[in-house]
């Protein structure tokens, strides 16, 4: 179960990691798309308003030129009707004074700077109303336009929608500002990204300083394709998933097919070795017989020709059993230098052959208790395939032991150790245990105490930790079930530096 949520954990942590970056990066590009978008809508109505204030200039700098006339014959009155933004158009005399009389000391400061600077200059600045007037000094005739901000903006051209865009657009001079699009305030406090472009507009007469602020919220962000890059990120993980679980079963099944392979050649070394065992006394006995019958008849009158000939032909038989017998065994028993014995470390192989039992693990139920990283790694001098089949049997007599046991109540535990100059692994379970009188006969061939068993599995295993100069042994755990402790040398110092 605890490999299951490593591996279960790195794959949600992996699409964590994916679609984490995936959203910063769709964040980032919708980001930058927004900033694109907001300063070239601020620069377009920078450059529309410069236009219509420099067209002020123009129209002052037009009347100063112009021809001036008299009574109902001024030119300047019909200015108005031809920009809407111009709400009057004054004018002063040389020696007299300004129309206005609320305004006239205003008036005459800004001609007096006109006339210094040689450009128009403001006067009676009120941008909370969104009024300003104009003034141009000239001779013989001054003039000052009253000037419309409201009136002033070419909404025809806007390149936004001033009821729903986002962006707040303001013309500011020191304290005072006048705003043009109210879109959403940025305030300081709150969350999100904030844009800001301040530029002045392009006359020197108005330095109004055009202001574009636009503040973007969470909720503005991509979330849908960031679901979206969610979701593919998670069919292309659960498609590796999917291979990767295809090719561990693939190699499960190998292994499997492997040990069962070998398995089998070593079920058939011990039955060729029991079989031996069991034939070879009888055989023994007839063949001493037949030779002692053999000597006998040799001392019988010389009719008994027959019956040597007979004696002597069963003990070419008995011969010839044995030979077969043996050759069956030399063919067919496990070969001793099946493989070469070498430092091996034990919490590798076990972790091995509880992933190649892991489906059994989970068919059964059991969570087996075992911590690879728990200490230092134990090395021991064993013969890999025959340690493999060893570890393998082991665990799937435990599993077959907790058969009999509650599915709620089974436990199996696997620990790794050292005693003296030998690695020690031990395998416990909580089933039934051993029964006495089964004790002594457990290691034994063809001696099983379940029920269709071979008993061929500990025989094996006992012979194989022998022939590693290893030791197999089995007890009752308290306060039930068995333990089944494996003993193998541990590898030489000197070897382990080396390797």
């Amino acid at each position: 179960m605890k490999q299951w949520l490593r591996t279960q954990g790195g794959w949600w942590l992996a699409w964590l990691a994916l679609t984490a970056v995936g959203a910063v990066w769709l964040a980032r590009a919708e980001l930058a798309q927004l900033q694109q978008d907001f300063e070239t809508d601020a620069r377009i109505a920078h450059r529309l308003m410069s236009q219509q204030v420099v067209q002020y200039d123009a129209v002052l700098a037009t009347l100063a030129l112009l021809e001036p006339g008299d009574g109902a014959d001024r030119p300047e009155q019909r200015l108005p009707s031809v920009y809407p933004s111009i709400l009057r158009v004054q004018r002063r005399e040389r020696d007299q004074a300004w129309p206005d009389e609320k305004q006239a000391g205003a008036l005459a400061a800004a001609e007096a700077r006109s006339r210094s600077e040689r450009r128009a200059e403001l006067a009676g600045l009120d941008l909370a109303q969104g009024r300003y007037q104009l003034v141009v000094g000239a001779t013989p005739i001054s003039y000052a336009l009253e000037i419309d901000l409201a009136g002033s903006v070419p909404w025809r051209d806007w390149p936004m929608d001033p009821k729903q865009s986002p962006v707040r657009v303001s013309l500011q001079r020191g304290a005072q500002q006048f705003v043009l699009q109210p879109g959403q305030a940025a305030q300081a406090d709150a969350g999100g990204w904030r844009f800001g472009l301040a530029k002045p507009l392009a006359s020197p007469s108005q330095p109004f300083e055009l202001v574009a602020e636009r503040r973007v919220g969470w909720a503005e962000l991509p979330w849908r394709s960031v679901a979206g890059w969610a979701a593919a990120a998670a069919l292309l993980l659960a498609g590796l998933w999917t291979a990767q679980r295809q090719r561990i079963a693939r190699r499960r099944a190998e292994e499997l097919l492997r040990l069962g392979q070998v398995a089998r050649l070593n079920a058939l070394g011990e039955l060729s070795a029991g079989l031996a065992h069991e034939l070879n006394q009888p055989l023994t006995a007839v063949l001493a017989n037949a030779q002692a019958a053999r000597r006998l008849l040799d001392d019988d009158p010389p009719d008994l020709a027959t019956a040597r000939n007979a004696m002597g032909q069963a003990v070419e038989q008995a011969r010839r059993a044995a030979g077969v017998v043996g050759r069956l065994r030399r063919v067919i028993e496990r070969p001793e230098a099946g493989g070469d014995v070498k430092p091996l470390v034990l919490q590798e192989v076990v972790r091995s052959a509880m992933h190649l039992l892991a489906p059994e693990f989970a068919q059964r139920g059991v969570a087996a208790q075992f911590d690879a990283t728990a200490q230092a790694p134990v090395r021991v001098q064993a013969e890999a395939v025959a340690l493999e089949q060893i570890v393998h049997n082991l665990l799937m007599n435990a599993l077959q032991a907790l058969d009999l046991v509650p599915a709620s109540e089974r436990r199996l535990s696997v620990s790794v150790g050292r005693n003296g100059q030998e690695g020690v692994l031990t395998v416990t379970d909580n089933g039934r245990g051993i029964a006495p009188e089964a004790m002594p006969r457990l290691f034994e061939p063809f001696f099983s105490t379940r029920e269709g068993g071979l008993g061929l599995g500990l025989s094996l295993s006992e012979t194989l930790a022998s022939g590693m100069g290893g030791s197999l042994t089995a007890a009752n755990a308290a306060p039930r079930g068995a333990r089944f402790t494996l003993l193998l040398p541990l590898v030489a110092a000197s070897t382990e530096r080396t390797a």
